[in-house]
């Protein structure tokens, strides 16, 4: 009898998965057989699935892997802040009149970004959920309490850049909220058909390969290489293409990394585009079992360097726990290999402006070590 009802919960759990996977609208939306032949003219697309420029082999076996699925969902030292970080509110009049011709960012925690240049509004993948996964119960909430600023006061939002499909990254509630005030969305071969189920009209979605540039008025948006995958459910691992960002006006150089491993296209993005005003790097959720897509914070640097920037703000961190070192571990190693390395970096509370003046208007305290 015990063995029936075990057995009868398993196999609800999994018709519950299946079709939690199957009708949820989290999981994006699939390419057509017509797409899926354009997407096989791409050098970054081969056997049906994007491919890095460089054979990416995650060093760890299934046994580790849920290892590494139980230790996530547990509690280990310090990986979390005791307590909520800080956040600095925005004005929502202050912020939809910026007139300073100074390019403005503002750091929303994890990877997401709003950018103000000539006089445009530019968010770099607002993820502004709380959980980091396709259902609260299966990540880790936001270390933060609320935003800078809600996504309905935002002013309207010129263009949205994503960089990849994750859930830490794409969030399906942001994208939902975002849309009607967005002008236009600019994404790696793939994404688009997540938009175009969630709502977004084809016409004001942009794809891009690696290498590729588009103009949004005076501004030069250029898909660039990154070291990654993607993937939002169980059977699309590397359907869409993942990348980072390269940003110019007629007066600054902007660059955004997205999620990646270090290599050598970090210095063939600086040799073709550098040298770069200012570059926001991925900066945290390492382990040396998957180091091939997340850099460690000492190889940050090195690729900030590699890239010519000449200050450097670290993401990805701040916001989730995603990996297992401690939640201060990212930004301090960075900081420690940046003062080695002689690599300008800014540290800003999460809400507090940087300004893209000459030189640069750039928080640069240890506001961490209050936490």
């Amino acid at each position: 009898m015990i063995g029936v009802l075990f057995g009868t919960i398993v196999l609800l759990l999994v018709v519950t998965g299946i079709l939690f996977v199957s009708f949820s609208p989290e999981f994006g939306g699939k390419a057509t057989e017509e797409k899926l032949e354009e997407y096989s003219k791409s050098q970054n697309h081969n056997n049906g699935q994007f491919v890095n420029k460089e054979k990416v082999e995650l060093s760890f076996t299934f046994g580790q892997y849920v290892e590494n699925i139980l230790k996530f969902f547990s509690t280990q030292p310090n990986t979390v802040p005791e307590n909520l970080l800080p956040v600095n509110k925005l004005n929502p009049k202050e912020l939809e009149y910026y007139s300073n011709k100074a390019p403005r960012v503002i750091w929303f925690g994890h990877s997401a970004i709003l950018l103000q240049i000539s006089n445009k509004n530019i968010l770099i993948d607002p993820m502004f959920g709380d959980v980091p996964a396709p259902h609260p119960w299966l990540g880790k909430s936001r270390f933060s309490n609320g935003l800078p600023i809600e996504i309905e006061n935002l002013p309207k939002i010129d263009a949205v850049l994503l960089s990849h499909d994750h859930y830490d990254h794409l969030d399906y509630q942001s994208i939902l909220k975002l849309k009607d005030k967005v002008e236009m969305f600019y994404l790696p071969i793939g994404l688009g058909n997540h938009l175009l189920e969630w709502g977004v009209e084809e016409e004001r979605i942009v794809e891009l390969d690696w290498w590729s540039e588009t103009m949004h008025g005076d501004l030069k948006f250029a898909c660039t290489p990154a070291q990654h995958f993607s993937g939002r459910g169980i059977s699309d691992r590397n359907s869409t293409l993942w990348s980072s960002w390269v940003l110019k006006s007629d007066s600054s150089s902007i660059y955004f990394s997205g999620d990646s491993g270090y290599n050598t296209h970090f210095k063939e993005i600086g040799d073709k585009y550098g040298p770069f005003d200012f570059a926001m790097m991925e900066c945290g959720q390492y382990n040396e079992q998957w180091k091939q897509i997340h850099m460690m914070p000492e190889e940050t640097v090195k690729a900030g360097l590699d890239l010519r920037a000449e200050l450097v703000m670290p993401i990805h961190w701040g916001a989730f726990k995603l990996a297992f070192h401690t939640w201060t571990d990212p930004v301090e190693r960075l900081e420690s290999e940046s003062r080695l390395l002689g690599l300008p970096i800014t540290t800003p509370i999460i809400g507090v402006p940087i300004i893209l003046s000459k030189p640069p208007i750039a928080p640069d305290d240890n506001w961490w070590e209050t936490i």
